[in-house]
């Protein structure tokens, strides 16, 4: 048996930390990831849980209940347009891109303050319940880490369970790199992702805003995760990995060599974003589906949506799989 408390922790760490700090409800929220809705009050609490159950079915036998839709299914917002900036390398708001799109700008956020360079939450499209799982750029580039990993992989096996369609909107440069994520079993954590978009039954449609590279691109809904529609705005970067790492480490000899090892350096640069740094290489593949203008987004999923809301995937015969816990 094992007892935590105060006193023990004063002991490993020297520093004794107030109950709030300890087991309360943000500690919950922010750190652990225990907890996925802080409420002011009591009152607020019945209400996000009232509203929380309205997106799900009775039982896992029945689809996701549908409202009567307030918003037009064929609405484009032009700001959509404008939403990615033309520096690859400056954030902006993923929560903001999510509320252009679905009905009436509700986005019901789940975890909202942990691990917060992922985003997922509920909401609905042409009044149809939908779980979104979204990078968020504005907190530490969008990157996957063990903590965003678990967190969307825990979304999505929920959403997979209540037969809650899934859309993926992804902008993802990588995994986190660093001892203390290889140390923690990034490769575990980052393939339970993977498991459960692979494994999950319910419409997948992703959505690349911008950067797509590498493993992480995977595991984000791909194409290669049996996605159904996997759509890009024409922001879109499906690579291996951005521009400048590439050339550094493809071409590292031939710079080296060069007299203007800059200019060089810059010329195969251009190279790379002219043939890579678009999503019409990975159109011409198969791996997306249709390279649409970001306004456009709100019809095209819900055309998709409500194409794939007969889809039925039983999936082998089996016990169950072996996910990477």
């Amino acid at each position: 048996m094992f007892i935590t408390g105060p006193d023990v922790i004063k002991t490993v760490t020297g520093e004794e930390p107030t109950f709030e700090e300890l087991g309360g409800a943000m500690t919950h929220n922010t750190k652990s990831g225990v907890a996925h809705f802080a409420s002011e009050d009591e009152d607020h609490c019945l209400e996000d849980t009232r509203y929380l159950i309205s997106f799900l079915p009775q039982n896992n036998l029945e689809t996701a209940p549908r409202v009567i839709p307030t918003d037009d299914p064929l609405r484009m917002d032009p700001e959509l347009d404008h939403a990615v900036p033309d520096n690859p390398n400056k954030p902006y708001d993923m929560r903001k891109v999510i509320r252009l799109i679905v009905d009436d700008g509700e986005f019901f956020e789940v975890h909202e303050h942990h691990a917060t360079n992922i985003v997922c939450g509920l909401a609905r499209l042409n009044g149809h319940s939908v779980g979104i799982v979204g990078n968020q750029p504005q907190s530490m580039a969008g990157v996957l880490d063990i903590d965003a990993s678990a967190k969307a992989a825990r979304f999505v096996r929920t959403c997979d369970a209540f037969n809650v369609p899934l859309v993926t909107f992804c902008d993802v440069p990588g995994f986190l790199p660093g001892t203390a994520q290889e140390w923690g079993g990034i490769i575990r954590h980052g393939a339970k992702l993977l498991y459960a978009f692979t494994e999950a039954t319910v419409p997948k449609i992703t959505v690349v805003t911008r950067k797509a590279y590498g493993g992480a691109y995977d595991v984000m809904a791909s194409k290669h995760l049996l996605a159904d529609f996997n759509f890009a705005w024409p922001t879109a970067e499906v690579a291996v990995m951005g521009p400048e790492g590439a050339v550094n480490i493809i071409y590292r000899r031939d710079i080296a060599a060069s007299p203007t090892p800059d200019d060089r350096r810059q010329k195969l640069m251009d190279d790379y974003k002219a043939r890579f740094a678009n999503p019409y290489s990975a159109a011409e593949r198969g791996y997306i589906d249709d390279v649409i203008v970001p306004h456009e987004t709100r019809p095209k999923l819900i055309t998709a949506l409500e194409t794939l809301l007969t889809k039925r995937d039983p999936g082998p015969r089996r016990k169950h799989g072996n996910i990477p816990l």
